[in-house]
């Protein structure tokens, strides 16, 4: 993985860490690598978006490339329309984090995170840029004429990218959708406008949570990451579901009628028997990750559904995908993927998947859910740790490790891992009872903590 590209590309502070002094020169970078003549860009509503963007814009049209402001629009729209398009795009968004936060992913012509290999070519070239490797200085003493008068490129709005999006989505669901309200939780973010919009066309009564952004309150104790309040006017509307997206809406989670959270885990379970009961689920397997709950295993092996699992991230899951020819995969966080449609997580397609399949099935959640799968209780501690990639060489909190999985056996496992975005090493149990899960996860985030802070 290049050094300052993460599983979700360039990530930080904004303006401290991610300053528009780098927004410009990756998209320089870009520019130079890529080589398109015309770039989609989009955003979340951080405050610091529009700046980034604008940035980013600059520097790409400064390489004489013409650049369509999208505006406003969740990331696997973008990528969407990126494919629609065959444009290569840029998303300024850190997704699930706190709105001080703020990212750029670059994404390739078929709306997919670029290649490792792109990416690193894109990294040597925005370090030459910002002076810190070979070829610094000016464009021309790199070899690269300046760009000026028409050589420059044109910045403009692209007023359709996002309704287009949106009457792809009201396209999709196939029947009636479920009766009784739906509580939807928009995490001031990316879907704050685009969710209302396609629930109102497809007759869906629902109740808004977290739809009004001010670009500082996005994420902000909502979304799929802040379930509480969810859970909570779910249960105090009385209303039939829950359904919450993060930030930039490439996830989304569910709630049932009875205020259970139903995760990425138990709708990979429901959508792979329904694919497979229709002789749609290709490969007859789902793709899935480390972090898969033993639950999802066992009810899968069960029905006779292959599993093909992947290290942690969505560019794991697509890349197996895409490999494989399947249909189908997704991570618990609510990341899900349905090849048959597109080729990132889309968490407003994963909701009116939900919604279809509730409409035809005619039963709650609540039921579906319960048949689906039983949930080993698991739990995640996330440490704080200056350099999570030093994880690897720590041979005490491995040592921790091997014997904590060793008086598990069979009964849970361990799973240990640097985040790919923030500064954590994250600590995962699963145990026979969630005291278990608890107590052993403390004692190894104990050991992480001592010997790698």
């Amino acid at each position: 993985m290049p050094s300052r590209f993460g599983t979700d590309g360039l990530r930080g502070v904004a303006n401290t860490e991610l300053t528009p002094e780098i927004a410009l020169a990756l998209g320089r970078a870009a520019a130079r690598v890529l080589d398109a003549e015309s770039y989609l860009a989009g955003r979340d509503t951080r405050r610091s978006g529009p700046m980034l963007q604008a940035a980013l814009s600059v520097g790409l049209a400064s390489e004489g490339r013409d650049v369509l402001d999208v505006g406003v629009i969740p990331t696997p729209g973008l990528g969407w329309l990126a494919a629609r398009r065959r444009l290569p795009a840029a998303m300024i968004s850190a997704s699930h984090n706190p709105f001080a936060d703020n990212g750029i992913k670059l994404l390739g012509r078929g709306g997919t995170k670029l290649p490792l290999e792109t990416e690193e070519a894109i990294e040597s070239a925005l370090e030459a840029i910002l002076g810190e490797g070979p070829g610094a200085g000016p464009r021309a003493a790199a070899g690269l004429p300046g760009n000026r008068g028409e050589g420059v490129g044109v910045l403009s709005r692209d007023e359709t990218g996002v309704e287009e999006y949106t009457d792809w989505l009201v396209a999709l669901p196939g029947g009636a959708m479920p009766d009784g309200e739906v509580v939807v939780d928009c995490a001031n973010g990316a879907a704050s406008t685009i969710a209302p919009k396609v629930l109102d066309r497809l007759g869906v009564e629902h109740h808004l949570l977290s739809a009004s952004p001010q670009g500082t309150n996005i994420n902000a104790g909502c979304g799929s990451t802040h379930l509480d309040t969810l859970v909570k006017t779910v249960l105090e509307r009385g209303a039939s579901l829950g359904i919450a997206f993060d930030g930039d809406a490439d996830r989304m989670l569910a709630v049932d009628h009875t205020g259970r959270v139903v995760d990425g885990d138990y709708l990979i379970v429901l959508f792979a028997n329904d694919l497979q009961r229709s002789g749609r689920l290709a490969g007859g397997a789902v793709v899935v990750t480390l972090l898969s709950n033993m639950g999802l295993r066992i009810a899968l092996e069960a029905a006779g559904i292959g599993i093909v699992e992947t290290a942690v991230g969505d560019r794991n899951v697509a890349d197996a995908m895409e490999s494989g020819g399947y249909v189908l995969g997704g991570e618990q966080s609510g990341h899900l993927i349905f090849g048959q449609h597109a080729a990132t997580g889309d968490g407003m397609l994963t909701a009116l998947k939900l919604l279809d399949l509730l409409g035809r099935e005619g039963r709650p959640l609540a039921d579906l859910a319960s048949e689906a799968m039983d949930r080993l209780p698991q739990v995640m501690v996330n440490v704080f740790v200056p350099e999570p990639r030093a994880l690897g060489e720590a041979a005490a909190v491995w040592q921790e490790a091997e014997a904590v999985g060793a008086e598990l056996g069979e009964r849970g496992r361990v799973l240990l891992r640097p985040s790919g975005t923030e500064p954590f090493v994250r600590v995962m149990v699963e145990a026979p009872t969630e005291a278990d899960a608890t107590r052993y996860a403390s004692r190894i985030a104990d050991v992480v903590a001592r010997e790698l802070t």
